[in-house]
């Protein structure tokens, strides 16, 4: 006896659910601003340990001061006691390089730190902070750059764009080939597509994330080059 096809009903309820549990895996949780510096002047620690530089309490101290937002202690106090005992100069320098090397590491032995060094960061960028002066030398200006100098605004309107251009130059490679099909098929298809993006709002977000993080953030991670 033929088995009996599953009903319309029964399609779309299994495709809710296939889409349910993609939109409900587990998220990486954004970093406050304190754990983001807690956790990248821990790695600042460790590498220095493994390359063996002195970090004193103060260096590390310095690493959470900031002009506007909060600071463990007196940023004004802090501030002078450093330049007290050190060359602005040269701080600044040793700990982009320990930076640096710390976030290699990261790329080569663990990914889940690596990803959390792309939150701290992130965290970071929402405000202003001294441990942001440090990171951006040590990875270059601050940007991403490609080659010569590709700035990472252009590569991010060039992932964005790329994708547009591409299905534009294709529908006119089709239009041009065969009979255009019917215009409130594409209607359909083109509602189709804004409801879905509406309804499911945190997939799509997550599907366009997870395409910049393996396109732009490998980038800027790639930015990185031993000293």
């Amino acid at each position: 006896m033929r088995a009996r096809p599953k009903a319309h009903g029964e399609l779309n309820r299994a495709a809710f659910f296939v889409l349910l549990r993609f939109v409900a895996r587990p998220r990486i949780r954004r970093m406050h601003v304190r754990e983001a510096k807690d956790f990248l002047v821990q790695q600042t620690a460790e590498q220095a340990q493994i390359d063996g530089v002195a970090l004193s309490e103060l260096e590390k101290r310095m690493m959470y001061f900031t002009e506007s937002g909060y600071v463990p202690e007196d940023p004004i106090a802090l501030n002078e006691e450093f330049e007290r005992q050190y060359e602005t100069d040269e701080y600044e320098a040793k700990i982009a390089k320990l930076l640096n090397h710390a976030y290699l590491r990261a790329r080569k032995e663990n990914e889940e730190t690596r990803r959390r060094f792309d939150g701290a960061i992130k965290s970071l960028r929402r405000g202003d902070h001294y441990l942001l002066v440090m990171w951006d030398a040590g990875s270059g200006t601050g940007a991403l750059h490609l080659g010569s100098g590709f700035p990472r605004m252009y590569l991010i309107v060039l992932v964005v764009l790329a994708p547009v251009l591409g299905v534009f130059f294709a529908l006119r490679w089709v239009v041009h080939h065969f009979t255009p099909p019917n215009p409130r098929i594409i209607q359909a298809v083109v509602v189709a597509v804004v409801v879905f993006g509406l309804l499911f709002q945190r997939a799509t977000a997550k599907a366009f994330g997870w395409i910049l993080e393996h396109t732009v953030e490998r980038f800027m991670g790639g930015d990185k080059s031993e000293e």
